[in-house]
């Protein structure tokens, strides 16, 4: 905003004026000395639709013990997102804010109605029991810091959140009861690598505690990623169907904060030995 000042506009006034400016600066930049960023970012572990669209309405994050107060609304995308294009290390920004120091124990999303699944040309909705009334709560401890800036991961599992309602038809044939892994990101790192030759839905997995993590291969290139795992070791499959041997790379390091590129995986086709 640009101000004019007439020019009998007393020095003294604007010399007022100038100060009680910089003074609320200042309290304002000392309000945020105790704050730390905190980002929200939502990946998906694919799953055998062609399109599977989410609305998130509003993201809350609450810092009390009792979960039935507390909650602070950090953003409200009013968006949806289509949970099959984010994979291979795209992501989806829900909500990047600042948050005053301490633990917050649980993040929720509050969904919309306007969920469904894209099979080849047909759209199905998608019915979401309770999550538009109470949200999808999950437990994440976070430890804001000030001047720190914390990224929550949150991999949507797309195979285990949708459920087929039987075979009768109705108006909404898919049942979405959301599982989400939610991890701080500085604490995991990534396995890369490129699966040659390129076979539409080859699918990279790997075990985390007994859940899958996995991703389609990019279209074209055969690149993959899997974020968000823990360090450690790893074993990695490639499953590129019926024509290709099942490949297995065993014994893949992993630490927090780095990526673990395997190179080019080798597909030998079904049936040869090399």
């Amino acid at each position: 905003m640009r101000y004019a000042y007439p020019f009998k506009y007393q020095t003294s006034t604007f010399i007022a004026a100038a100060l009680v400016l910089l003074l609320t600066l200042g309290a304002c930049n000392q309000g945020l000395d105790n704050t730390g960023s905190f980002r929200v970012m939502l990946h998906d572990n694919p799953g055998d639709f062609d399109e599977v669209w989410i609305e998130v309405l509003r993201v809350e994050v609450n810092n009390q013990a009792d979960e039935g107060s507390g909650w602070t609304v950090i953003s409200e995308p009013g968006e949806s997102y289509n949970l099959l294009e984010l994979v291979n290390g795209n992501q989806a920004v829900l909500a990047d804010t600042e948050l005053e120091e301490g633990t917050y124990r649980q993040i929720r999303l509050i969904l919309g109605n306007n969920n469904y699944v894209v099979i080849g040309d047909d759209q199905y909705g998608m019915k979401t029991p309770s999550a538009q009334q109470t949200g999808v709560k999950l437990n994440i401890n976070a430890d804001i810091v000030a001047g720190i800036t914390y990224t929550l991961g949150l991999d949507f599992n797309v195979g285990q959140s949708i459920v087929k309602r039987g075979n009768a038809p109705v108006a909404q044939p898919y049942l979405l009861k959301p599982v989400i892994r939610a991890y701080a990101q500085a604490e995991t790192g990534i396995i890369s690598g490129v699966v040659n030759p390129y076979v539409d839905g080859t699918v990279v997995s790997t075990d985390l505690n007994g859940e899958e993590v996995s991703a389609y291969v990019e279209a074209g290139t055969g690149a993959f990623q899997l974020i968000g795992l823990p360090a450690g070791t790893y074993d990695i499959a490639v499953d590129a169907g019926e024509d290709y041997e099942t490949v297995t790379v065993e014994d893949i390091e992993v630490f927090a904060g780095e990526t673990t590129d395997v190179g080019v995986i080798d597909l030998p086709q079904d049936g040869n030995d090399n």
